[in-house]
């Protein structure tokens, strides 16, 4: 990745991923009521997605999935493993030290 897509705004990265899906959708063959139909969407959301104005995430999705493009998810968020030491000293940071409470003894040696 360059320089100059770290600055993009995220207006910018939503136009950019706008015109991903619908470059995607065109090739597919399909109009924007057809894939809002397969989407189980609609299609001013479709139209809203691909111009970068307010979409929900759960839109997004759905769109990805009518397009067959899951893998972008998968690229998106791999899977990330933990390793079982990572995962000891994980709840050993969590848990509270355990005190023991003793009584104090007076300077006499009695209780």
């Amino acid at each position: 990745m360059s320089l100059i897509e770290h600055q993009r705004s995220t207006d910018e990265w939503a136009l950019y991923l706008g015109a991903q899906l619908r470059t995607l959708r065109i090739r597919a063959g399909f109009g924007q009521a057809e894939l809002a139909a397969l989407a189980n969407s609609s299609a001013g959301a479709i139209k809203n997605l691909e111009n970068g104005k307010g979409s929900s995430l759960n839109t997004l999705l759905k769109v990805i999935r009518a397009l067959n493009r899951t893998d972008w998810l998968e690229l998106l968020a791999p899977i990330i493993p933990i390793s079982p030491m990572q995962m000891l000293k994980a709840t050993r940071k969590t848990q509270p030290r355990m005190k023991v409470y003793r009584p104090r003894q007076d300077k006499t040696g009695k209780g």
